[in-house]
């Protein structure tokens, strides 16, 4: 299971969530949360469970290849097939 660990992280901060806190509210330690966060660790799924309901929201909303919906990663995306369609740079 993929889990979009930068979406947890925008999540959690648009609901005003310090990360301390929230790792404390869903029974993890900061360290492991904020590795979850960005995307060094998968997490079990009872904890994505647990994250999920913190979050308020299903656990499907959290699921997603990493950076899936990452701004700078459609950039690159854009810019690379831009380039492909004028050719390789000199």
């Amino acid at each position: 299971m993929q889990v979009d660990g930068p979406r947890i992280r925008r999540r959690r901060e648009r609901n005003g969530q310090g990360l301390r806190a929230f790792a404390s509210a869903v029974g993890v330690s900061p360290s492991h949360l904020s590795r979850i966060e960005r995307g060094e660790r998968a997490p079990q799924p009872e904890v994505l469970v647990r994250i999920a309901r913190g979050l308020n929201c299903p656990v499907e909303e959290l699921e997603g290849a990493e950076g899936a919906h990452d701004e700078r990663a459609q950039h690159r995306l854009a810019v690379h097939d831009d380039e492909g369609a004028r050719g390789p740079r000199p």
